[in-house]
């Protein structure tokens, strides 16, 4: 897939391996086969090669809303995509980086950070085990 870089990705580590990923996908679409969120909600934006188009527009300098960090959040990050892919694309390393880029510029709003920080900090806690116990 053809790529042009926004220029505050232009020559930083980020920017490059974006490009490098999305310049080897050709959106055969044999990755929406084996994506669940794509089988389950059937819109494009929800499977793999929608989720690319919205990561290019990002790199190529689209300002990310908070539809596009929906999309990227309901990937499940499984990588199914990755095994049915010809092209061999790395997916799961886009996502990440997509991720990454929109979450910097789209803020989450109050309720929605506090629940993620609950979740990161329960789940990785001693206490979880004994919690889950109880």
């Amino acid at each position: 897939m053809q790529t042009q870089l926004a220029p505050e990705f232009q020559n930083t580590l980020i920017g490059k391996e974006a490009e490098a990923i999305l310049r080897q996908c050709v959106h055969c679409g044999f990755c929406a086969a084996t994506c669940p969120t794509y089988q389950l909600m059937g819109d494009e934006l929800d499977g793999p090669r929608g989720r690319i188009y919205l990561m290019k527009q990002v790199f190529e300098g689209a300002e990310p809303t908070r539809k596009t960090q929906l999309h990227l959040d309901r990937c499940l990050t499984c990588r199914n995509c990755e095994s049915t892919c010809p092209s061999g694309v790395e997916y799961g390393h886009l996502v990440d980086l997509g991720r990454k880029v929109v979450d910097a510029k789209v803020p989450r709003p109050l309720k929605e950070r506090a629940l993620r920080w609950v979740l990161k900090e329960g789940l990785t806690s001693s206490l979880f085990g004994p919690a889950m116990k109880l």
